[in-house]
Order: C-alpha cells, then sequence, then structure tokens
C-alpha cells in the first residue's frame, strides 16, 4: 500500500510542544482523537473532542496509569496487516478498529535522572507502554504513520497536505526509522543507568552507548573523508560542543579535536593564576602561567613560536583586550576561553575567519568517566586518566634535593608531560615550557627535539642561552636508560620528574646523582597515544 488516509490517531505524549496545534489540525481534518491521561486533557483544554483509550479497551487505567495502553484492541488497532484476510477478519470478529496514526514521545527518563532523582522517581520514568506502541506502529509501517518527534510535526502537516490527508509509504519509512532509534537510544539509556549508576559497573557484560547526532563536519582529518559530530545521551560533561561559538568558520573535526587537547589542559589550571596553552596537532606546543593573560600568552609563544602558527589556544579565564590583540597578531585557528571582555570581542571581530568558542567554565579535571577507541573488530574501553599526583607524593631518589623553584617547576612541567602524546617530554622554567618533545619512538629523542627547540626559540628571540638552562624536566614514563635524562642534562636542565620503576631505575638514579641532578619519582604514568 502506497498512501493511507489517516483516518484514526493515537496521541500519547510527554512533551506537549505542538499538542494542541496537532490536535486542532488533525481534528479539522476529520480525525478521531484517541488519548490518554494528560494528553487527553491537554487536548479538551484545547476545546478538542477525545475518545479516551480506556472507552476503547473497556477498562479502565489502572495502577497509577502504569497499565492503559497495554491491550489487544489497540496493538490489534496497530499491528494488524489490514490486506491479510485473516487479519481482516480477526480485527472484525473482535471489533478491533484500526489505527492509522501513533503519535507517542515517552516518559522523561533522561530528564529525570539527569535532575538527580531518587531511585523510585527514575523506576517510575521507565516507559513501558509508549515504547511497544511505538514499535507496533513502526513494525507495522506498511499501515500506520509513527511519530515521536515534536520537531517531526510540521513535516507531516506537509505530508498530510501534499497527500489529500493521507501519508506516502517513503514519509512512513522515515518515520519508522526514526521511531525504533528512539526506542533503542531509550532503552540503551536505561541499560546504561541501571549499569553504571545504579549497579556501579565499570565494564557490564553488555552495553549500548546512546549518542545522538550534533551535525555533519565539513569533512574528517583529511578532505576524502567524511565525519559528522554526535553527543552523548544523558548527564554528561559540558565541553566544545556545547560552547557558544562568536564568530568564525564552522569547526573542523581537526579543530573539535585540538581544540578538545587545549581545553583539557587548560583545565588542569582551573582557579589558579592566568594560564595559556597553545596546541598544534594535538599536542601542546607552548604553555605558560603569568600574573596577566597577555603576559602567560607571550610566555606560552616564545616556546615554540614556528609550531604556534595556524594553532589553537585555550585559557583557564576570560580573555581581555590586550591579550585578544597579541594573539591576533599570528594566524590562530581557533580561541577557546571561559569568557570575553567587550573589548576583546571587538578585537576578535576584525578576524572574521578566526573560530572563538566560549564555554559556560573548564570540565573538571579529575572527572571520572571512560574514553574508547575504535580497533579493527573491535572496541577498546579504559577509565579516564584523571589520575594526579601532589607534592606530598613526590619521592626524592637522589642525593640532591629540588629546590623549592625546581619543585615548582617539576609539577607544572608534569601537568603539562600528561597532556603530550608519548613519548612526552617537557622543560619548565618559571612557570613556562621551554621545549617540548612528543610523540617519539624513545625518550632520548624527544629529550633531543625538546632541547632543540629551545635553542631555537633563543636564537629567533636573540636570547643568550636556551631557557632550557636552569630547567625542570618531565617524563610522561620512566627513563629506561640513562641516555634521555643525560639528553636533558646537557641541555642545560638541573631537575627531573618521572614516575621511576625501571630495572634499571638505579642505573638512571646514579647518572642524575654524577651530573648533580635532583630527581623525584611520582610512581605514576601518563602514557598519551
Amino acid at each position: 500500500m502506497t498512501t493511507v488516509p489517516i483516518g484514526r490517531a493515537l496521541l500519547s505524549v510527554s512533551d506537549k510542544t505542538g499538542l494542541a496545534d496537532l490536535g486542532g489540525r488533525l481534528a479539522k481534518a476529520g480525525v478521531e482523537l484517541v488519548s490518554t491521561g494528560g494528553t487527553a486533557a491537554a487536548l479538551r483544554e484545547a476545546g478538542l473532542a477525545v475518545r479516551d483509550v480506556s472507552d476503547v479497551t473497556g477498562f479502565p487505567e489502572m495502577m497509577d496509569g502504569r497499565v492503559k495502553t497495554l491491550h489487544p484492541l489497540i496493538h490489534g488497532g496497530l499491528l494488524a496487516v489490514r490486506d491479510d484476510p485473516a487479519h481482516a477478519a480477526a480485527m472484525e470478529a473482535h471489533e478491533i478498529g484500526a489505527i492509522d496514526l501513533v503519535v507517542v514521545n515517552l516518559y522523561p527518563f533522561e530528564e529525570t535522572v539527569a535532575r538527580g532523582a531518587d531511585r523510585a522517581t527514575v523506576i517510575e520514568n521507565i516507559d513501558i507502554g509508549g515504547p511497544s506502541m511505538v514499535r507496533s506502529a513502526a513494525k507495522n509501517h506498511a499501515f500506520v504513520t509513527v511519530v515521536t518527534d515534536p520537531a517531526d510535526y510540521d513535516a507531516l502537516y506537509e505530508e498530510l497536505a501534499a497527500n489529500n490527508g493521507a501519508t506516502t509509504l517513503a514519509f512512513r519509512k522515515r518515520m519508522a526509522a526514526k521511531a525504533f532509534a528512539a526506542t533503542a537510544a531509550y532503552d540503551s539509556m536505561i541499560g546504561q543507568w541501571f549499569a553504571f549508576a545504579d549497579q556501579g559497573e565499570r565494564f557490564p557484560a553488555s552495553v549500548s552507548m546512546t549518542r545522538r547526532l550534533a551535525g555533519p563536519l565539513r569533512y574528517g582529518e583529511n578532505p576524502h573523508q567524511q565525519a559528522a559530530l554526535y553527543l552523548p545521551a544523558g548527564p554528561h560533561t559540558q565541553g566544545l560542543p556545547q560552547a557558544r561559538q562568536v564568530q568564525g568558520k564552522e569547526l573542523s573535526y581537526n579543530n573539535y579535536n585540538d581544540a578538545h587537547a587545549a581545553l583539557e589542559l587548560a583545565a588542569e589550571f582551573r582557579g589558579q593564576e592566568p594560564a595559556v596553552v597553545i596546541v598544534k596537532h594535538a599536542n601542546p606546543c607552548g604553555v605558560a602561567q603569568r600574573g596577566s593573560l597577555v603576559e602567560a600568552w607571550q610566555e606560552a609563544l616564545d616556546c615554540d613560536s614556528v609550531s604556534a602558527f595556524g594553532g589553537i589556544v585555550a585559557t583557564n579565564a576570560p580573555l581581555d583586550g590586550p591579550t585578544a590583540e597579541a594573539i591576533c597578531r599570528i594566524f590562530t585557528e581557533v580561541v577557546v576561553a571561559p569568557g570575553a571582555d567587550e573589548a576583546a570581542l571587538a578585537v576578535f571581530a576584525g578576524k572574521k575567519n578566526l573560530r572563538l568558542l566560549l564555554t559556560e567554565g573548564l570540565p573538571d579535571p579529575r572527572r571520572p568517566g571512560q574514553t574508547l577507541a575504535v580497533i579493527a573488530g573491535g572496541i577498546l574501553v579504559q577509565d579516564r586518566d584523571n589520575g594526579a599526583v601532589a607534592e606530598a607524593d613526590l619521592r626524592l631518589v637522589t642525593k640532591r634535593a629540588p629546590t623549592d623553584r625546581e619543585l615548582k617547576d617539576c609539577l607544572f612541567a608534569w601537568t603539562v608531560a600528561r597532556h603530550v602524546k608519548s613519548n612526552a617530554i617537557v622543560y619548565a622554567r618559571d612557570g613556562a615550557t621551554v621545549g617540548i618533545g612528543a610523540g617519539q619512538m624513545n625518550r632520548r629523542d624527544s629529550s633531543r627535539i625538546a632541547a632543540m627547540k629551545a635553542a631555537e626559540a633563543a636564537q629567533t628571540n636573540g636570547w643568550s642561552e636556551p631557557r632550557t638552562v636552569g630547567s625542570a624536566v618531565a617524563s610522561d614514563a620512566f627513563f629506561p636508560f640513562a641516555d634521555g635524562l643525560l639528553a636533558a642534562a646537557e641541555a642545560g636542565a638541573t631537575a627531573i620528574i618521572q614516575p621511576g620503576g625501571s630495572i634499571r631505575d638505579d642505573e638512571v638514579i646514579a647518572a642524575a646523582d654524577e651530573a648533580g641532578l635532583a630527581m623525584v619519582f611520582t610512581g605514576m604514568r601518563h602514557f598519551r597515544h
């Protein structure tokens, strides 16, 4: 059957947006309205004639509304194959009326969980009859139209107007697909809540993760790859997708990835003095803290001004005019900040292609959660790397202890290193990175690359010596040999912070002592692949 006229509609919605208009349009077209509870009351308040489901079934709504639509006279009208003689005979014998349109949206389970309701309330907001009706109607889309989203009411009106009060099979198929996706997402959220929130399982035997399409992206990492952004359903951390984009082109796949890396590192400095993070290809290329954002920007830029070109900038404090002016002196793709004053907005407005994103705040770097990685044939799931160390957690392993300044730089470098791709080496001095080596196959090369970048920065800025002289060095994992540590010493570093745990720790410690270095172990590794 290609087109099906709408003669009878069953309406049962939690979200009553547009309900009165919907009911009015259907009634004007001569459609009989059948409804339940609050939906029926809302339609009557709009002056519409409504037949109660209990009148159809001959049974009252009971058990606090838990039982009302689960009845053969309802589901028979939804599931009957109307051109099947046996089905038609059963409908006639049992006086089952056909239902041509089902408009249902489900109990607000997600919203109930999000507002922190108690367990009994959460359970009560698990819809049973709604999904059953939706699935019945969607299965029988050859004859029944199902609409689960108020955003589709306009499309329904257009469909009915274009087909003299009927719907086409193409429309019914499209709505059925959306309906099954809606019930699948709904059940997935319930399953996730039971597994993670209610039962406290970290890795359930089976779990479905619900994601909603935010929109397509121009392309993926490369132009020949298609890409899209999805948002998690249910309570989740506010991040880049929720930020307000003040100006600039749409964000690309790479923009999102890099800006996320920048925001996550800026979040490490929540509530601290102003900090600026510059990221390129998901790796920090400059990070600094100072008394003002503009000073922090300049120190971060000085670390590697070559890589900063075309980079992503994130701050831990609202942007001001002087900082905006400084940032705009070089080509910058994206700036992310928890706010911006009028002077900053005016400056950025002169750079139409620069994307400016303002967040409500900064995510909690210590928040729990899991990360996913897709591999051929499976998905890897792990806890977020939210581990952290404080000064009290450090273990001195060398003869010389770090000075107060060295210790502060060690902790700063350690904070940055956990956000650098492994193998990661970070040199820091006076609260700013002065050399970063990322993503190398061995730690010695990362040390040398970071030192090389520091030497280039010194030459570019006319400094008498690289800022690695007198710096602290952080390594995201232990030094398996002394060569990486010695490369740092050759660059002028005086203090080392690393996890420890190598079978050659004694050899590395001895090399540090011989070079006069202070070294502390964290006991915690931060690989970032």
